[in-house]
C-alpha cells in the first residue's frame, strides 16, 4: 500500500481572508463556488407590511459598520418594528374616533344648511339685545296684536242673534188680522247653542208676544217658536225655522272656576243697537236680585260690571277666550231707572243649559 504524502493526507490549507475593512462583496466574488453545488437563496428578514422603506444592506455599502460600543448596545437591544408611514396613522387615528368624526360632520351639515338660509335673504347686520328689544317694542307699537277682548267678540260674534217679540196688528172691521210683520214688543238679544237654531234668551223678551223673528249674524232672518221655558231663572228656548248654512253655536263653559276679577264680555243688542260689544270684571257670584215689581226672586247670579242696557238681556256673558258663562237677565238701579249704573247680572251657563234640556257640566 502505498504511502500517503503529504500533500495528500493534509486538507488544502484555507485560502487567506479577506482584509480587515475589505469589501465583502469582493471577498465572495473570489471565492470558488463548485460546479455541482447550486448555491440557497439569500435569505431575508420578514418586512411589515408597513415598512415600505428599503433597510439599509452591508453589500451595497449604503451603511457602515458600528463601532464597537455601538456595537454591543445594538445586539442587546431588542428589534423594533418599523414606523407606519403618515397616511396609515391618519387612517388608524380616524377608525378610533369614527363616531365624534360623524357627529362634527352632522353638526357641520347643519350649520352649512343654516348659513344657507341666512345667504338667500337679505343680508342683516349684528345687533345687540338692547337694539333687538328697542325693535320688539317699535314693532309692538306700530303694529299691535289683538286684545283680549276682541278676540272674545270675534270667536262669539256669528254665535249671537237679535230677537224681537212682535205683537199683531189691530184687526180691522171685519174681526180678522191682517197680515203684516207686526209691531215690535220687545227687543232682545240671543245666542245659539245648538247648530240646529236652538237659541236661549230671557223669558221676559218673548213673553206675551205672538210672533218671534231672529236676525243671525250674516243678516238673514227667521221666525221662530219657543220651545221650553224656565221661569224661575228668566230662561226661554227658542228654535229658528231656517238656519243658515254656516251657523256656528257657542261653546259653553261651566263657571266652576270662574273668580271675581275674571275678565268678561257682554254682547247683545242695546236699544237695539248692535251686535255691541263691553268688558268688564266678575264682581261677585252667587248673587240674588228681585224684579222690579218685587214678584220675582232670582238666586245664584253671577254679578259683572260691564256695561249692559235693554236689549242685552238675553245675550251671552263670555270669558276672554269666547266661552259662555252666562245669560244676561237683569241690571240693578236704584232709581228703577233703565240704564246701567256698574251692576249686572247673568243666569250661570250651568242653569241655562238645563232649561235647554242639556246635561249639566
Amino acid at each position: 500500500m502505498p504511502t500517503p504524502t503529504p500533500s495528500d493526507s493534509a486538507p488544502a490549507a484555507a485560502a487567506p481572508g479577506p482584509r480587515a475593512g475589505a469589501d465583502v462583496s469582493s471577498a465572495a466574488a473570489s471565492a470558488p463556488t463548485p460546479a455541482a453545488e447550486t448555491a440557497p437563496p439569500p435569505s431575508y428578514p420578514r418586512i411589515s407590511a408597513y415598512a415600505r422603506v428599503r433597510a439599509p444592506s452591508v453589500a451595497d455599502g449604503s451603511a457602515q459598520r458600528p463601532s464597537g460600543a455601538r456595537r454591543g448596545a445594538d445586539a442587546a437591544a431588542p428589534s423594533r418594528a418599523a414606523p407606519a408611514p403618515a397616511g396609515s396613522a391618519w387612517r388608524l387615528w380616524g377608525q378610533r374616533h369614527e363616531r365624534r368624526l360623524w357627529a362634527l360632520g352632522v353638526v357641520a351639515l347643519a350649520l352649512g344648511w343654516g348659513l344657507s338660509l341666512q345667504r338667500s335673504g337679505p343680508a342683516v347686520p349684528g345687533y345687540t339685545p338692547e337694539q333687538l328689544a328697542e325693535f320688539i317694542r317699535k314693532d309692538i307699537v306700530d303694529k299691535p296684536l289683538p286684545s283680549p277682548a276682541s278676540a272674545a267678540y270675534a270667536a262669539i260674534r256669528g254665535s249671537v242673534v237679535r230677537v224681537v217679540g212682535l205683537e199683531g196688528d189691530k184687526p180691522d172691521s171685519t174681526g180678522s188680522e191682517p197680515p203684516g210683520e207686526g209691531i215690535p214688543r220687545n227687543v232682545g238679544s240671543g245666542v245659539v247653542i245648538v247648530e240646529n237654531g236652538t237659541i236661549l234668551t230671557n223669558l221676559h223678551v218673548v213673553q206675551g208676544a205672538r210672533r218671534l223673528k231672529v236676525t243671525f249674524a250674516d243678516g238673514s232672518e227667521s221666525d221662530a217658536v219657543m220651545v221650553g221655558s224656565q221661569p224661575e231663572n228668566d230662561l226661554a228656548v227658542l228654535r229658528a225655522k231656517t238656519v243658515p248654512d254656516d251657523l256656528k253655536a257657542a261653546t259653553l263653559r261651566s263657571t266652576s272656576d270662574l273668580m271675581p276679577g275674571d275678565e268678561v264680555l257682554a254682547v247683545g243688542f242695546p236699544f237695539g243697537i248692535g251686535p255691541s260689544a263691553s268688558a268688564g270684571i266678575v264682581s261677585g257670584l252667587k248673587r240674588e236680585f228681585r224684579s222690579p215689581d218685587g214678584q220675582q226672586m232670582i238666586t245664584n247670579l253671577i254679578q259683572f260690571d260691564a256695561a249692559a242696557n235693554p236689549g242685552n238681556s238675553g245675550g251671552p256673558l263670555v270669558t276672554m277666550d269666547g266661552a259662555v258663562v252666562g245669560i244676561v237677565t237683569a241690571i240693578l238701579n236704584p232709581s228703577r231707572q233703565r240704564v246701567f249704573i256698574g251692576i249686572g247680572f247673568a243666569v250661570p251657563i250651568e242653569n241655562a243649559a238645563a232649561a235647554a234640556g242639556m246635561p249639566p257640566f
